[in-house]
């Protein structure tokens, strides 16, 4: 989309042009030039007239070419430059013979001269007046690129996020029906407690669904929800340890389900067994929640979409500018992410 022509700028810029000028031949008349007082204010006001009326004019026949043409095109550069030029020697060739009749001292110069002169000087003041509306009119139009850049980088990083997220419920759920066809062989009566939680943990999720961010204690509902529905799979060899202070659930926030992947993750890549548990430890240290788990990766390879960690890394990088603090030593593995202090905050900076 063409940005608009600027003329609040263009009008100001008019203005300057009038004052700047007129001060110059003011400056001229007092210091250099020993002259009646009335002759030093009629030239300071025809000067400032055949400016302004130059510079106004252009103004008007730039907003009457862009109804028609786009400035950007070379019909606008071509008719501009020949009406505006055209305009600009009416207006000096009608100002000359006041000139020329207010001269005190006698013509310096026949009258065609003196008309000449004015030509010429047409020609000057309307070529600086048309630089300098050129270099307001492109500032103008680098703000407009610069503001549409920004608005779809905006929107780009908004898209992305809502893809993101979108990622998250065909890869829980993809887990999840698996849980669940395993759990009915076994032990039905655990596939329908399984259910319940599945069921509290999807409307949680449904509701939740636009939100960018989400309280700590909405994501830990989320993380509850899906502890017990582990907690059924894998009973004892799995330990979940939350210490979470209280009086930081409600005011401090994390990018939507945020927590419940750390703890998928966990799950998924270490082995569990009663002999060995699986020990995950959540809790809050300066201003960040970390998520750490013993480490004891499985053998095989597992069956992975790849959306987990990487799409939590991605969003929150896309929410905050911050970084997903990922650590691994021989014995433990740990995410470490910032907790945001404003649920509608952009979170940058």
């Amino acid at each position: 989309m063409p940005s608009p022509l600027p003329i609040k700028s263009l009008i100001r810029l008019n203005w300057l042009l009038v004052l700047t000028f007129t001060a110059i031949i003011s400056l001229y008349f007092i210091f250099l030039l020993d002259e009646t007082p009335i002759y030093k204010v009629f030239y300071m006001g025809m000067t400032a007239l055949g400016i302004g009326s130059v510079a106004f004019v252009n103004v008007r026949i730039l907003i009457l070419l862009a109804r028609s043409y786009s400035f950007k095109g070379k019909a606008f550069k071509r008719y501009r430059y020949f009406f505006t030029y055209a305009a600009s020697a009416t207006i000096y060739l009608m100002l000359a013979p006041a000139f020329d009749y207010f001269e005190h001292k006698g013509r310096l110069y026949p009258f065609p001269v003196f008309l000449v002169i004015f030509f010429i000087s047409s020609i000057l003041v309307n070529t600086v007046i048309i630089l300098l509306q050129d270099f307001v009119i492109l500032q103008a139009d680098k703000s407009h690129a610069d503001l549409e850049l920004s608005q779809i980088k905006a929107a780009h990083a908004e898209a992305t996020n809502l893809l993101l997220k979108q990622q998250i419920h065909p890869h829980f759920l993809f887990n999840a029906l698996n849980t669940l066809k395993a759990l009915y062989r076994k032990d039905p009566g655990a596939g329908d407690n399984y259910i319940v939680h599945l069921a509290n943990f999807l409307r949680a999720s449904v509701y939740n669904h636009a939100a960018k961010t989400s309280s700590l204690a909405d994501e830990l509902a989320l993380l509850l929800d899906y502890l017990e529905m582990q907690k059924i799979r894998f009973g004892s060899a799995l330990n979940c340890n939350i210490d979470l202070p209280l009086n930081i659930l409600n005011d401090h926030y994390l990018p939507s389900f945020s927590l419940q992947p750390l703890l998928e993750n966990a799950i998924k890549h270490n082995e569990l067994t009663q002999q060995s548990p699986l020990v995950v430890n959540i809790f809050c240290s300066e201003e960040r929640i970390v998520v750490s788990n013993t480490l004891k990766k499985k053998n095989l390879n597992v069956t992975s979409t790849h959306h987990g960690l990487a799409n939590l890394a991605e969003r929150y990088s896309l929410l905050s500018g911050d970084e997903v603090i990922i650590s691994e030593s021989k014995e433990t593995f740990s995410v470490s992410i910032r907790l945001l202090n404003n649920e509608y905050s952009d979170h940058r900076g």
